[in-house]
């Protein structure tokens, strides 16, 4: 499940880069979109940020399943800081000057 989570995550996000970019390239010859080809690049980037998340994620369901608590354990304290991290890092943050 685990190598299969990563080789589709991986292909699904690089697809949704080069589909992405090669819409942005092509957006002055195909008139108006109604998606732009950069969101769609975007989408593919926050994908690949999420897959090591989703990763873990998946591990912690497999620990729980198979009862190997001191592993599951782990990966919810993994889990966890990557949360608390990106919950911090999205309240810390401040806005540019103008």
């Amino acid at each position: 499940m685990l190598a299969g989570l990563l080789r589709y995550g991986t292909w699904i996000a690089c697809a949704a880069i080069g589909v992405g970019m090669t819409l942005a390239i092509l957006d002055p010859y195909l008139g108006t979109l109604h998606v732009s080809g950069m969101r769609i690049a975007t989408v593919g980037v926050i994908l690949f940020i999420l897959l090591p998340s989703t990763r873990v994620l998946l591990m912690l369901t497999v620990f729980l399943r198979d009862r190997d608590y001191p592993l599951a354990l782990t990966a919810a304290i993994v889990l966890a800081i990557i949360i608390l991290g990106f919950f911090l890092s999205v309240h810390t943050t401040t806005p540019l000057p103008d």
